[in-house]
């Protein structure tokens, strides 16, 4: 039975107990048709909160949804690492290595080169990259172009002698040359630079919300919030009809 049959049901049971109570009782058709109409809002208001009807919050970007099996953090190949890291959480730990100087070779805050800082940042997430951007340029899932970019995608030059983290806002992120420390610029690559656009980790969090009859999950505050927003649009569809 699908879910939206099941609300269907709930609704349908609820009007009768509250007919019964005021002893004005509908007829089957017209309680089964009210209980359809309120399952499938309900279905909907719970899609306008972010989530599926099952509780699974959705992700805002397609490619997130349709990148292949999942890869591991130990192999980040072929699909995406489902470890809970974000794109923004890549961003957020790059940053930690800004004013880091350029070192060819190097991979700690004493000096680290593109590949060290970009090998560097997804180690600090649990994941394990090659060390330089030929191999790095395999990594995840490819994005199209830039304009389908997100922040945490890794970027390399058409020339795979460069690779740079994307930010967003055209902005970027890299260890630059010698004499250089690691710093954020606009964005100066074209596609016609690029040679990869790889994405290792999913642009924005992807983990299910739903809770047990049971107990709750450790997200069952948004859960609560995601079902709460549900249900005041149900109600203000109902008030609007009535």
């Amino acid at each position: 039975m699908s879910v939206t049959n099941v609300l269907s049901r709930i609704f349908e049971i609820q009007s009768t107990i509250a007919q019964l109570q005021t002893g004005t009782l509908p007829d089957s058709a017209t309680a089964s048709t009210t209980a359809t109409d309120s399952a499938s809002t309900f279905a909907s208001a719970l899609a306008a909160a972010g989530t599926d009807a099952t509780g699974t919050t959705a992700s805002a970007d397609a490619l997130d949804s349709t990148a292949g099996t999942a890869a591991t953090p130990a192999s980040p190949t072929g699909g995406l690492v489902n470890n809970g890291v974000t794109g923004a959480d890549v961003v957020a730990d790059a940053k930690k290595y800004l004013g880091v100087p350029y070192v060819f070779g190097g991979t700690t805050t004493s000096g680290m080169d593109c590949s060290g800082l970009v090998q560097t940042v997804f180690k600090d997430l649990g994941i394990t990259m090659p060390r330089v951007v030929p191999d790095q340029a395999n990594m995840g899932v490819k994005v199209p172009d830039l304009a389908h970019a997100k922040p945490g995608d890794i970027i390399t030059t058409k020339d795979e002698g460069h690779i740079v983290i994307y930010l967003g806002d055209g902005k970027i992120l890299h260890a630059p040359r010698p004499g250089k420390d690691v710093r954020i610029i606009d964005n100066y690559l074209k596609d016609s630079d690029i040679g990869e656009i790889r994405r290792i980790v999913p642009s924005t969090a992807t983990t299910s919300s739903s809770s047990s009859l049971s107990g709750s999950s450790p997200s069952s505050a948004s859960q609560s919030d995601l079902v709460t927003a549900a249900l005041q649009q149900l109600m203000a569809s109902s008030g609007a009809t009535s």
